[in-house]
């Protein structure tokens, strides 16, 4: 009878789900200065294909519901920290957090893409179409491990090549900035508004 010893799960990539609480009055805020912003600025071209996306970073805002959302994206960070295990201290890091907002009509999207340089990205949902079926809204996130097209024929999970989320209004999600990721076109007649960010470390100042 063959013994197992010990089962690890070795280069997994975290992804984790955050909800705010009452948040309907908190996106409504966050979409109104989304949109004061849109009608003063043409946007500038990153990722998105057919949508609009801020200039600048708008955790650099001193509006309150952005200050509001650059902490709760800061307390993420560091729970996401302490998920992985991380030893170095929250006292040893300093932390530089750089936000955007994107807003996809019907048909824009946002292509391919990683965020090299950071370690944390993120994305807070503002406005979400529901819809009752098809692929709008989702965020698809690709496997960086390389001939997994191999395990296919296993059909286990842990080595899928994609995977698909379709957050609603009011969370947060958070992931390692190499992973790479696009999102689907919008196809409902409402607007698509989200707020992505980079988070940074360096070593803090002695």
């Amino acid at each position: 009878m063959l013994e197992t010893i010990k089962n690890e799960k070795l280069f997994s990539t975290p992804v984790l789900r955050f909800r705010v609480p009452d948040h309907a009055e908190f996106n409504a805020e966050l979409l109104a200065e989304g949109n004061r912003m849109r009608a003063g600025s043409a946007g500038a071209s990153k990722s998105n294909r057919g949508g609009w996306h801020s200039e600048g970073n708008l955790f650099d805002e001193e509006t309150d519901c952005f200050a509001k959302l650059r902490d709760l994206a800061t307390e993420a960070v560091f729970e996401a920290n302490e998920k992985i295990g991380a030893r170095t201290p929250r006292s040893a890091l300093s932390l530089k957090m750089f936000a955007w907002m994107n807003a996809n009509p019907k048909g824009g999207f946002n292509a391919p893409h990683t965020h090299p340089g950071a370690h944390w990205s993120g994305v807070y949902y503002v406005a979400q179409p529901a819809i009752e079926t098809g692929n709008s809204g989702m965020i698809e996130f690709i496997d960086p491990r390389t001939d997994l097209p191999n395990w296919r024929i296993l059909k286990a999970p842990s080595f899928r090549m994609k995977k698909k989320l379709r957050p609603g209004p009011g969370e947060m999600i958070l992931f390692p900035s190499y992973l790479v990721h696009w999102v689907y076109p919008n196809e409902a007649d409402d607007e698509r508004w989200s707020i992505a960010f980079n988070a940074t470390f360096k070593k803090a100042k002695s």
